[in-house]
Formats: C-alpha cells, structure tokens, sequence
C-alpha cells in the first residue's frame, strides 16, 4: 500500500487496435472541441444556459422541468455500458474512455519532444542539464496548453464560447467561469499528465464492479498459455519472452499472469504481440480477444460469436431497447409549451361593485420551441366564466413569460368556496401547440 509508484514507459503500439483506438480519439475530440462552434439558429448548437435555465440542443430547447429526460439519457447510457461490458469486456476503457483519450494524446506529444520509450528512460535517468530541462518544460507547456484550451472549451458548453473567448481577452472572465476553466484544466492535466493508469486503478470505480458483469463468454484480452508456454527463445511454446507485451501496456502489467483488474482492455498487448508472430514466422493470435470458455474448450470465431446472444445480453438489450424507445417516443410527444397557473393570494376572491365575483392569476407561460408564437388564452370551468384581459399574448422563442389574468363570473353561477376551472392557452398559428392546466376559482363565503 505504501510503495512508491514505479514509473511506466509505455512503448508506442502499432496495429489494428492502435489505429482503432486513435481512431476513437479523433472522432471524440473533434465532437468535443467542434460542437462548441456549431450555429443553429442564430445560437450556439448546445449549450446549457445555467443562468436562463435553459438546455439547447439543436433544434430542442429543455427546462428544468425537463429533468426526467436527463435521467432517462444516463440510464440508457449506464444500459449501454452494462450491455458492451457483458459482450466485449472494458473495450470502453480501452478506446473511448476520457481518461484514456486524453492519456493518448499527452502520450503522443511527450514521444514527440522527449522520444521513444528508451530515449525517455534514458532522459529521466540523466542528470539535470540544461538539455533536459528544455524538453521537460517544453512538453509540460504543450501539455498545460492542450488542457487549458480544454478546460475553455468545457465551460464555453454553459457560457457561449465566443462571449467566453472575449472575456478572456480582455482579463474580465467571471468567477464561475475562471473557476471552472481552471479547475477542469488542471484535472485533465494532472490525470492524463501525470496519474495515468493510477486513475484507472485507484480511483475509478468501474474496474472494482466490473467483474459483476462478467461471465466466461465475454470477451477479455487473453493470453493462449496452452500455445504459449513453456515460454523463451529456445523453448517449444510460441511465446519468446521477448516482453513487447509488457513494454506497451500502459498499466505495466503482464498479460501473461491471466486477467487482472488493471487491464484497461486496449488491446495494445495484442498489436505487439502479433508484430512479433509476424517477425518470427508464427501465426498471430498468441494474445488475443477472446473468452474463458474458448479457451478452455479451443473455440473457434464461429463457436464465439454463437454465445453471444446469451440470457444476460438479451435482457441488457431487452431493457435498453424499451428505454430507448420509451424516451424517443416521449420526446417526440412532446409539446414544445409548458404553461402553470399561479393565483394571486394577495388578491382573493372578491365582490366588486357590479356584482361580478373576480379572481386574479398569473399565468407562466414558456414557450420551449424555437420559434415565436401568439397565443390565444380561455378559461372554462363555470357556465359565466370570462376573461377580464387581453385574450392574446405573444411569446418569443425559448422564452418564458408571466401573463397577469383577471376573471369573472356572475356571482349565482358559482357555489361558495373553491370552483374547479382549468386554463387553456393555444397558438393562433399551430393548433397542435395546445396545452390545459387546471385551477380553482374562489367565491366568497
């Protein structure tokens, strides 16, 4: 528990897995830096006004109220996860994971000042020289560079990432905001920089539940030890000893001791190991994707892929697929209109002086849709109930407005006490923009 931390020099993969997974890279990373950017609307494609209590995405405009979609998106994605871990082990860790995408790219930009895997070692081994110093700070600046454009651009997500940029150009960012652009920064910088696999293995809780998901069909990065040992240049099994498996793993375990929690799944063993096959005239495969069951039973591609539609992965798809369409069919329900009626509790229900009874509401009207609408406002409930106000009201796009409402009935239509009524507001323009909300009317006793 109290060692000290030995350093890892992963070496550079190259392979299937090794371009997949940069593939991963590039395609996260433009998403992330690129959406920022996009214009929808004359606005910011997504961007979540904390402030406006506002959620922007796309054409679709959510509110607090909206909540429960937000729960339903983390429970599809939480299936989603439970379901790929079941069939393909922590590929996620492996390829896609934040952590591991941006472990990838400080990776990439350290090979590139300081060198390959034994000039890094060598570096780090050297004494202090003025050499030294000039890569060391070279490759921290570009790291903390990279992550402070990344802090920016996960706040420019809840603060407009032009007006963000502006702010920051003339030194008048606000708190919030320099708070955060620091905070996310220095946490990309400390877990990609500097924690690698230690964030994987310490401090994510995802390694230390995984095996709950686990069965001897799901696929994991294994090593063949019936093919490979006994192990060594001379010996009969494939497996050389020549260590590449190790040197690029980059949780500095040895895929050979069996599946171990720290395995990320990235399957950088794999290219290097199938490099070397390839060098020595041996077929790949010695470290491969497979399960606990082929192995012990020698299964071939076609045996595997048969048990994958097994119980636990049908129920995983089973039940991500009615949450799916559960919450797509909602969304597309949706009535981009939300109204609630507030009665005026300063104002009772009072006699006014030509016998009429009268109650004042204020009604809240948001328009959630991207477009501007007038709205025809009715009241029902009470054979002589009337709108005392305007009828009308215009409401501009992704706006809410509180609309003041008196109303009227004559006083023998109305028993004593509280009147169910319910309020009804429709756009002029679109009649499927309709929504009802109901209330109580007071007559005086």
């Amino acid at each position: 528990m109290y060692a000290a931390r030995e350093e890892i020099y992963p070496r550079e993969a190259k392979g299937r897995y090794a371009a997949l997974r940069w593939a991963c890279v590039w395609i996260t990373q433009l998403v992330f830096y690129g959406l920022p950017w996009l214009q929808w609307n004359g606005r910011q494609a997504v961007l979540f006004d904390l402030g406006a209590r506002k959620f922007h995405i796309f054409g679709l405009v959510l509110w607090p109220q909206d909540f429960i979609y937000l729960a339903a998106l983390l429970i599809i994605s939480a299936y989603l996860l439970f379901l790929v871990t079941a069939v393909a082990g922590r590929v996620w860790c492996g390829f896609a994971c934040p952590q591991t995408v941006y472990t990838e790219v400080f990776m990439w930009i350290e090979r590139k000042i300081e060198g390959a895997r034994s000039a890094r070692i060598r570096l780090d081994r050297q004494p202090w020289t003025a050499g030294k110093v000039a890569k060391k700070a070279a490759k921290h600046l570009a790291w903390g560079a990279l992550a402070l454009w990344t802090g920016i651009t996960f706040v420019g997500y809840f603060t407009p990432i032009d007006t963000l940029l502006g702010s920051i150009a003339v030194f008048a960012l606000g708190p919030w905001e320099s708070f955060w652009v620091l905070f996310y920064s220095f946490a990309t910088y400390g877990n990609a920089g500097w924690l690698r696999e230690q964030v994987c293995k310490y401090m994510c809780p995802y390694a230390r539940f995984q095996s709950s998901m686990f069965d001897k069909d799901t696929l994991i990065v294994t090593y063949d030890s019936a093919r490979g040992e006994p192990r060594g240049a001379r010996a009969k099994g494939d497996c050389i000893d020549c260590s590449m498996c190790v040197q690029v793993c980059p949780a500095g375990i040895d895929i050979r001791n069996g599946l171990q929690y720290e395995c990320i799944g990235c399957a950088a063993c794999v290219d290097a190991c199938n490099s070397v096959m390839d060098k020595v005239g041996l077929p790949p495969g010695l470290i491969r994707y497979s399960t606990e069951h082929a192995m012990q039973k020698r299964w071939v591609t076609r045996e595997i892929t048969a048990r994958v539609l097994r119980p636990r992965v049908l129920v995983y798809t089973g039940l991500l697929a009615l949450i799916v369409i559960a919450f797509f069919t909602t969304l597309a329900m949706r009535t981009p209109l939300m109204l609630d009626v507030i009665r005026d509790r300063g104002a009772m229900g009072r006699e006014i002086d030509d016998g009429m009874i009268e109650n004042v509401y204020r009604l809240q009207v948001m328009n959630t849709s991207e477009q501007a609408h007038t709205f025809r406002i009715s009241v029902s409930g009470i054979d002589t109930i009337r709108l005392e106000t305007p009828a009308e009201a215009r409401i501009d796009g992704a706006t809410t407005r509180a609309v003041p409402v008196l109303v009227r009935i004559d006083h023998a239509t109305g028993k004593r006490g509280s009147n169910p009524i319910a309020f009804a507001i429709e756009a002029l323009d679109d009649p499927s923009l309709r929504v009802e909300e109901k209330a109580v009317f007071l007559v005086p006793k």
